[in-house]
């Protein structure tokens, strides 16, 4: 039994590095290495990031073997390397990276497995790092041939289902794999609300951007119109060029807010959301992040595992959860107790909107 476990997590962590690849084989070095957006890392720091991790959590603190570039640490720290600076930096870079990366691998192959919590953070964290350098992909315009973007839904997004009042399980389950801010499983109530029954399509965008979405000061908090006028914000583009039926995408915090107010409605809370999300009148979950009212914080009796800046050090009132997962998300991540979160003004990210009331 216990080998099977081992071999199937060996086999998940060659498919997730063979999608990896897949995903950037059609850029030349020069796109690999360039900083594609300002808000983003070079693809190149992305991949050698990945690797480095792996030899952390794998090789060093499962094995219990030294780094294998000790040298690299700090560089492929996300803290002690913010991304404004990342492309400055002398990361690697082609063969010496790909070299880096395969010999990360074959090490961590040959790691014991305990309970394999740690294999699974660390597939999952590069499942996580491929869909950000997708949105670095997206905002350069040379997203892999193969990606589809979110699929149709079968709805506009303004049609409402009703959730009863009432208790229900928020977080994941204590057993099995899960992040630190998903847990302790505990009860939470909400009051009667409805919710759409799928996220806001591109045509229902539009009409409300061509409706004065973008002009209505009354729509918008404050902090989202001091946003919107200071980067000239008229229209989300996706919306015009995406299939009319399918989620809008690309659109922050700011602007889904002003969409719900616009519609005499609001964001779902996170609490709302996952006692929507377990049943089966809700769609189109999974095509767009959807964003919630919610910020992000740690459940009653949270504890940092296996490390503070996974998540405790991004608490607070900066930052928006959202929920569901994306066409860009893995499955193997888009649980429906994955909390993701984000600052308000974002646009790289795969989200869209769906409203409650």
């Amino acid at each position: 039994m216990f080998e099977t476990v081992v071999a199937e997590l060996h086999a998940v962590m060659e498919e997730v590095r063979g999608r990896t690849f897949r995903l950037v084989s059609h850029l030349d070095e020069a796109q690999m290495e360039t900083v594609l957006a300002p808000i983003m890392s070079p693809l190149a720091w992305d991949l050698g990031h990945v690797a480095a991790y792996e030899d952390l959590w794998i090789n060093q603190r499962v094995a219990g073997r030294e780094l294998l570039r000790e040298d690299l640490a700090a560089l492929y720290d996300a803290f002690e390397t913010p991304r404004k600076v990342r492309g400055d930096l002398e990361f690697l870079r082609g063969e010496e990276l790909r070299e880096y990366m395969a010999t990360v691998r074959r090490r961590a192959l040959e790691a014991p497995i305990t309970d394999g919590d740690l294999h699974e953070l660390v597939i999952r964290h590069e499942l996580q790092h491929t869909e950000t350098m997708l949105q670095a992909m997206t905002l350069a315009g040379i997203l892999p041939p193969s990606f589809a973007g979110p699929a149709p839904v079968s709805g506009t997004g303004l049609e409402m289902v009703e959730v009863t009042e009432g208790p229900f399980e928020l977080g994941s389950a204590p057993t099995g794999f899960a992040y630190d801010n998903e847990r302790p499983r505990h009860s939470a109530s909400t009051e009667r609300f409805t919710i759409a029954r799928t996220p806001v399509t591109n045509a229902t965008w539009l009409h409300f951007a061509e409706g004065g979405g973008y002009e209505r000061r009354e729509w918008w908090s404050d902090e989202g119109w001091a946003w919107k006028q200071q980067y000239d914000i008229t229209h989300p583009a996706p919306a015009a060029a995406g299939d009319p039926d399918a989620p809008v995408v690309h659109i922050s915090w700011f602007e889904a807010d002003a969409f719900a107010r616009a519609h005499e409605a609001r964001l779902p809370t996170e609490i709302e959301w996952e006692k929507a999300a377990t049943w089966d009148q809700l769609d189109g979950i999974g095509r767009v992040w959807e964003w919630t009212e919610s910020h992000f914080t740690g459940y009653p009796g949270f504890i940092a595992h296996p490390y503070r800046e996974y998540s405790e050090v991004f608490f607070g009132d900066r930052y928006r959860v959202l929920r569901g997962g994306s066409c860009a998300t893995h499955p193997r991540v888009a649980s429906p107790q994955f909390r993701n979160w984000d600052l308000p003004e974002r646009r790289q990210l795969f989200a869209g909107v769906r409203i409650a009331r």
